[in-house]
């Protein structure tokens, strides 16, 4: 009121909803959600009225936050101490702290006898057994070395199969045609397809085609492949790396 700041603009500023700056003001606090959320709109609404908003907080939470119940827990001493003291009497009031009981005296040499045995075991069991351990040492490495150079070899043939093509061919018309792969096997040698003759999918690192006209359909890796028209032979080179590539006259495979 007396910076004349009407509540809706401190709404605005501080995203605090109207009826929560009015119960701040009129401290009533069961209006709030809860103490958490009081200190924070506190702090807010201090800030955007250059308040003390350190000083706020700490005077809501002295006069109107209620204390924990661990601060309202009464304090008492633990019944074995108690026992522990009423056992010992007037010894521990004239000469001070007793020492170690009889029976931890006894547990702690039982520990220890135990201790000492299950090494005793282990060495006679080491000496009497020294092949066995080795050859499980033995073993052990081998299976490991293994293991290392598994991934090796599956990621080797991973990278093979990715350089592999597949490849088959549907003829829409009679077509002469000649197929080797990087090998120099002739998977078609010369001879002239009819319509509807689809061939088997061949699969190879590189083919190299000769077409005697376009009345066929290459599919590669399963992707339909048209061939223009031409007055020759058409010849191709197909690979991952390069893809369909033509083939000067030259260089076209002819299967003889």
């Amino acid at each position: 009121m007396r910076e004349r700041i009407d509540v809706s603009e401190i709404e605005a500023q501080t995203k605090i909803r109207a009826k929560y700056l009015r119960a701040l003001e009129n401290e009533e606090w069961s209006l709030l959600p809860g103490p958490t959320f009081v200190k924070s709109f506190l702090r807010t609404y201090a800030q955007a009225l250059g308040l003390d908003d350190k000083a706020l907080v700490e005077e809501y939470r002295l006069h109107h936050e209620k204390p924990s119940d661990a601060m309202l827990e009464p304090i008492v001493s633990s019944p074995s101490r108690n026992r522990s003291r009423g056992r010992s009497g007037g010894r521990s009031g004239s000469g001070g702290d007793s020492g170690p009981s009889r029976g931890y005296v006894i547990a702690v040499g039982t520990i220890l006898a135990v201790i000492v045995l299950l090494i005793v075991l282990l060495v006679t069991g080491g000496k009497s057994g020294s092949n066995g351990p080795a050859r499980t040492a033995a073993s052990t490495t081998t299976g490991t070395t293994h293991k290392k150079h598994a991934p090796a070899a599956k990621s080797g043939s991973h990278r093979a199969s990715s350089d592999i093509v597949a490849l088959s061919l549907t003829p829409t018309s009679a077509v002469y045609v000649c197929l080797i792969d990087e090998a120099g096997h002739k998977l078609i040698p010369g001879e002239e397809l009819q319509a509807g003759q689809s061939t088997p999918t061949y699969h190879a690192k590189h083919f190299e085609i000769t077409l005697g006209n376009n009345a066929v359909t290459l599919y590669i890796d399963g992707r339909a492949r048209t061939v223009p028209p031409s007055a020759s032979a058409i010849g191709y080179s197909i690979s991952k790396a390069r893809g369909r590539h033509t083939l000067p006259p030259s260089q076209q495979p002819t299967c003889k």
